[in-house]
């Protein structure tokens, strides 16, 4: 029978660690700032927004947000985030995703400054991941990281261990093979022309899965005590939240098990938090 690695717990100690700093510099007369833009109506990525800024007055942020018609051009979206980019109150800048159809995404992302990119998602900070560059001052993918602390939470070593994640997006799938292999993993990525894929996910001491898909991972695909990280957020028949794993089917045979809702989705607003103090202590730094 599995043990639940709860996600509610693991992120309250991180906000704890981040609201403690976030006092020692607000000591000092240093505030720090999430700017939030979000474009059009999309109804998840408004409750997405709205736990961010619960998340930013938990641990002592000020939360700026910036709420754009749909139909906003693209380049009136682009001054706004050379604004936020020239603005030295504002620490970190998260534009929420999906953006509309008629607006490049790569081409805003990449206006972001990197010293201010705390979504992790410019091909700077990418690089410096894929390097393994990941120093004090790093910003790590928010979803990749905090999957990584609910690994660690378990006590089972990534070392040497054989490690398969299904996925292959830059949000997720990509980084998240990168942190494990800095961890000294050895790392599979699976994604939808992998053949023999049960094969191999039953070889996986510690499995991920990231494929969008309703209770994809069954428990004929798993190794006896894994660890099983459901990244997953979707909607079953009866319109209830659930992820990329059949829990109730694998829960007996994983060692170790996420449930969603409950275990990364609090991890990854957790890590955005974790993020933005990084950059208001590293502009601090070089100010």
């Amino acid at each position: 029978m599995a043990k639940i690695i709860d996600g509610k717990k693991v992120a309250e100690r991180v906000k704890a660690d981040v609201k403690q700093e976030t006092s020692k510099l607000k000591e000092r007369g240093i505030s720090v700032t999430l700017a939030v833009v979000i474009v059009g109506d999309d109804p998840a990525s408004h409750v997405y927004v709205k736990n961010k800024r619960k998340d930013c007055e938990d641990v002592g942020f000020i939360s700026i947000e910036h709420a754009l018609p749909a139909d906003i051009e693209q380049d009136e979206l682009s001054a706004l985030i050379e604004r936020l980019n020239a603005d030295t109150l504002v620490d970190g800048i998260l534009v929420q995703l999906p953006l509309p159809p008629h607006i490049d995404e790569s081409v805003i992302i990449n206006s972001i400054s990197p010293d201010k990119d705390v979504d992790a998602f410019h091909p700077q900070n990418v690089g410096h991941m894929m390097i393994g560059d990941i120093g004090d001052f790093a910003f790590l993918p928010c979803t990749p990281a905090g999957v990584m602390e609910l690994i660690k939470e378990t006590g089972v070593e990534i070392q040497g261990k054989n490690c398969v994640v299904i996925g292959r997006s830059n949000i997720v799938g990509k980084p998240m093979a990168m942190l494990l292999l800095h961890e000294h993993g050895t790392v599979t990525i699976c994604h939808s022309r992998t053949q023999n894929l049960a094969q191999i996910c039953r070889g996986a001491d510690i499995l991920v899965a990231a494929v969008g898909r309703a209770g994809f991972v069954t428990a004929d695909m798993l190794k006896e005590s894994a660890v099983v990280i459901d990244v997953g957020m979707n909607k079953n028949a009866e319109g209830k939240l659930c992820g990329d794993v059949d829990y109730q089917g694998c829960f007996d045979k994983a060692g170790y098990i996420t449930p969603v809702p409950g275990g990364v989705g609090p991890m990854t607003r957790a890590m955005l938090m974790k993020n933005t103090l990084t950059a208001a202590k590293k502009k601090e730094l070089l100010t």
